[in-house]
């Protein structure tokens, strides 16, 4: 198995004459493909850190023939414009695609020879209008597989709702083209095609993804509500639109990335890998007006950090609560990080397009506690301490889960304020007196503690463990309740 920045290669499929490795980044849980044949090999979706895929190739002694995008992505930035400059293989869209730079824009059906394989275009529109699946055929013309990016996932579909501006179209008239994609170009292929798909559960682009990354079509026609063979195009428009929450801010811009050209990653590195001496991180700081931005683990954080530092931690959902939290791409960044792990968090920055990384921390927190700086900590107790002060009195406690996670249990009166949208809860928050804050398993939590201390509000307590552990300590919670119909 082959180690990549946080990502896996989870499947690994080779035949005669094809081999096709899926490179699935769990943070931003994304799906790359290498397709080789006969030294020729083609990137689909690349991410935005190239060398992986340039070596990979170098290791077949292969030459990288075509660099496809399944659309222009919102989640995350893709590696297509630098791994074109660093190999010279064009980049390929689908119809309707106007990107800034050069590149093919193909027609429906037109097809790609690679080796003895064959990439054939589906434009499958819906999720955008530029959306495509590329079929990949076998040496005998037989379809082997779809790579069907945001166009189909397991268990969903991609939201119709990502494009509506720029289509000038609502999300009910993108969903009822993305019915006709799905009905006419990829239902119609045989059951045993493999579906690839651009993302997996966890991801903002769509709402019921399975925890499984590759499937057969067949299995997908019994088990993915959108597939329904006796849907109709309204039922498939209310269905799939029901239950869409707002993306994250930062989509938008990574698009304009995407579409328009972006810094090679190796600048992005050069410049956010200066390191600053305690007073030198100081200054910087207050200089450039940076976020200071902690990716340590949450325990350590608690433990202590600098004053009005934002805690995401590198090892939890890292990028998306970036971009859902930061949002503005442009926002100077400087970093405290585990000692040996700064390149690592400039790369999973520039995933999601936060590309302004001034520096970072030289020594990481040990040095600023050392040169003498004011430094805060985070009040922390285990749930079973929670239970003995609720069984004594009713505090606050305030669940920063997801409202489905809320609404399927939850702490008896507690209030739910979503992390994702903690801004719009500023004023709830107690002034003066104690109140208690989780989340599932102690992550997000600290996350919120953080940006609660930024704001100046100091008399929280975070439970430690989270709700896994309230449930575990006999913390009253209430059970799930169907919302009665009028």
């Amino acid at each position: 198995m082959r180690t990549w920045v946080n990502a896996e290669i989870n499947k690994n499929i080779k035949f005669r004459e094809m081999k096709i490795e899926q490179i699935y980044t769990g943070c931003l849980a994304q799906g790359a493909y290498y397709i080789e044949s006969k030294g020729e090999v083609a990137i689909i979706d690349p991410l935005r850190e190239v060398e992986p895929y340039i070596k990979r190739a170098k290791e077949d002694n292969a030459k990288v023939k075509y660099i496809f995008e399944t659309h222009f992505h919102a989640d995350f930035v893709s590696g297509h414009i630098t791994l074109s400059k660093e190999t010279g293989a064009p980049i390929v869209f689908g119809p309707l695609a106007n990107p800034s730079y050069d590149a093919i824009i193909a027609e429906d059906g037109q097809e790609f020879p690679l080796g003895e394989l064959t990439i054939k275009v589906l434009h499958t529109p819906g999720h955008t209008m530029e959306s495509t699946t590329y079929l990949l055929k076998d040496k005998n013309g037989k379809d082997h597989a779809i790579f069907s990016g945001d166009t189909l996932f397991l268990g969903d579909v991609g939201r119709p709702d990502l494009a509506q501006k720029a289509a000038n179209m609502t999300q009910e008239d993108l969903a009822g083209i993305l019915f006709d994609s799905l009905r006419n170009k990829i239902m119609p292929l045989n059951d045993e095609v493999i579906v690839y798909p651009a993302h997996g559960a966890g991801s903002a682009c769509g709402k019921n993804m399975m925890k499984e990354t590759v499937d057969t079509l067949g299995n997908q026609k019994k088990m993915n509500y959108a597939l329904r063979a006796d849907m109709t195009k309204e039922e498939f428009i209310r269905e799939v639109t029901d239950g869409l929450l707002p993306p994250p801010q930062y989509f938008p811009l990574n698009v304009k990335m995407n579409k328009e050209g972006y810094a090679d990653i190796g600048e992005i590195l050069e410049k956010g890998t200066t390191a600053f001496s305690p007073d030198e991180f100081e200054e910087a700081a207050n200089a450039t007006n940076a976020i200071i931005l902690d990716v340590r683990h949450q325990n350590d954080f608690v433990k202590g950090h600098i004053p009005r530092s934002i805690f995401i931690g590198l090892d939890g959902g890292f990028a998306p609560w970036v971009g859902a939290l930061i949002a503005d791409v442009e926002q100077p960044i400087i970093l405290v990080t585990d000692k040996g792990r700064e390149e690592e968090a400039i790369i999973r920055l520039s995933r999601v397009g936060f590309d302004a990384t001034i520096g970072y921390l030289k020594g990481s927190f040990s040095a600023w506690k050392d040169a003498g700086k004011d430094y805060d900590t985070i009040t922390s107790i285990p749930a079973k301490e929670l239970k003995t002060i609720l069984s004594k009195e009713k505090a606050p406690v305030y669940d920063v889960r997801k409202e489905t996670e809320y609404q399927s249990e939850h702490v008896l009166d507690a209030e739910n304020t979503p992390l994702d949208y903690l801004n719009r809860y500023m004023a709830e928050f107690p002034k003066k007196e104690p109140f208690y804050v989780h989340c599932a398993g102690g992550y997000r939590s600290v996350i919120a503690a953080s940006i609660l201390k930024s704001r100046g509000i100091h008399n929280l307590i975070d439970i430690a463990g989270g709700f896994a552990d309230i449930k575990k300590s006999g913390i009253p919670v209430t059970d799930y309740v169907c919302p009665t119909t009028l």
